[in-house]
C-alpha cells in the first residue's frame, strides 16, 4: 500500500518576509493615527467612524487576512465604502500616499512592498467597484458587446 502523500504548503507570503501579528498592528495604528489629522481624510472617517476601536481591531484582522492568510476579516469593504459620499480616486491616491510612507517608515522593505503592493489592488480594486455602482462603468455585458 502506498504511503500518503503529505502536502507540505509554503508559509503565507507576509510570514516569508518577516511580517508577524505585531508589525500589522503598528502600520495599521500608526496609519489611522494620521489618517484622523489629515486634513483631507480626516473629515471623511471621522464621518463614518464613531468609535475607532472595533474599526482598528477590523482593520488588523483585514491586513491579517490579506498578507498572513489568517482569514480572521468577514466584512464587506464594498459596501462600506460605496455609501460613502464624495469619496473620489483622488482621495485614494491621498490614502495611498499616507499608507506607502508609513508602511516603508515601519516595515523592512520587503515586507513594506507587500504591504504596498496589497494597498494598490485593493484600492484599485475599491474605486472600480465605487465607480461601477454609480453607474461611472459600463456593465460588463455592455462591455462584451461593444467589443
Amino acid at each position: 500500500m502506498p504511503e500518503p502523500r503529505v502536502i507540505v504548503r509554503p508559509p503565507p507570503p507576509g510570514q516569508q518576509l518577516g511580517i508577524d501579528e505585531a508589525m500589522i498592528h503598528r502600520v495599521v495604528h500608526t496609519f489611522y493615527d494620521r489618517i484622523r489629522t489629515d486634513a483631507v481624510l480626516g473629515p471623511i472617517f471621522t464621518a463614518q467612524i464613531q468609535d475607532w476601536t472595533p474599526h482598528l481591531a477590523k482593520m488588523c484582522d483585514f491586513w491579517s487576512s490579506v498578507l498572513l492568510m489568517t482569514r480572521r476579516y468577514d466584512g464587506r469593504p464594498v459596501p462600506a465604502h460605496v455609501k460613502i459620499p464624495g469619496l473620489e480616486h483622488e482621495h485614494f491616491a491621498h490614502w495611498l500616499e499616507l499608507f506607502r510612507a508609513t508602511a516603508r517608515e515601519i516595515a523592512p522593505p520587503e515586507a513594506a512592498g507587500l504591504f504596498i503592493d496589497r494597498a494598490e489592488r485593493i484600492a484599485q480594486s475599491l474605486q472600480l467597484s465605487i465607480d461601477f455602482h454609480r453607474g461611472v462603468l459600463p456593465p460588463l455585458k455592455a462591455q462584451i458587446r461593444a467589443g
